[in-house]
């Protein structure tokens, strides 16, 4: 039995995640931690963009303003290629298709499954400065990651995907979180602050003393 399992939060589209998804695998075999992955798209259409950022240009610009922030404490820095996404031809990505994505490869083979599809979307996103809104940038990313095309494809467009998606999404409300990437220590409660790894690894050590 793992010594602690901690809810994750995620939304493939945040740099912060990035940064804190590298952090906790290494952490994890290091404390015996199960992650159980969840899904929170903060702006979950291309009218929920508008509603949050303004026009396409804005919304561009100001997050790619915070992509510089999360680089600067990345890390891996070289794996955020901002330039790259500020000459995309497309206007920056929603999260709610890369969520289904996720969400598709979890039921399909489990948290680790789930983990897999999520870096390597946000490889995609942040890295290669694809379109991850596109349901085609995600399923070639399934297929890369050794899924069975028609299979996932399957998964990804049963509506039971999409409503697991919104569980996750509701549940996170329901915690009041708002922002992410957010990690709870399920036994506690606690929720574990964003930093590096050291200060991550002595969250753990004090959340492990708690539940001794």
């Amino acid at each position: 039995m793992p010594a602690l399992t901690i809810d994750f939060f995620h939304d493939v589209v945040c740099c912060w995640c990035f940064n804190i998804s590298s952090r906790m695998r290494s952490l994890t075999e290091e404390f015996d931690l199960d992650i159980r992955h969840r899904t929170f798209v903060l702006q979950a259409s291309r009218a929920e963009m508008a509603t949050r950022w303004g026009t396409p240009e804005d919304a561009r610009e100001t997050i790619l303003g915070h992509w510089a922030v999360c680089r600067r404490v990345s890390d891996r820095p070289e794996l955020v290629d901002i330039d790259a996404m500020r000459a995309a031809a497309f206007d920056y990505p929603h999260g709610m298709t890369a969520a289904l994505g996720c969400k598709a490869a979890e039921r399909i083979c489990g948290q680790a499954a789930h983990w897999q599809m999520f870096d390597r979307l946000q490889r995609a996103h942040l890295s290669e400065a694809r379109n991850i809104a596109d349901p085609a940038t995600v399923l070639h990313a399934a297929r890369e990651s050794g899924f069975e095309a028609a299979a996932f494809a399957k998964v990804f467009d049963d509506p039971y995907t999409a409503q697991a998606v919104e569980a996750d999404r509701q549940h996170a409300r329901a915690l009041q979180d708002r922002s992410i990437p957010t990690l709870i220590v399920r036994k506690t409660g606690a929720r574990l602050v964003n930093g590096p790894r050291e200060d991550l690894a002595a969250q753990l050590r004090t959340a492990l003393r708690l539940v001794a």
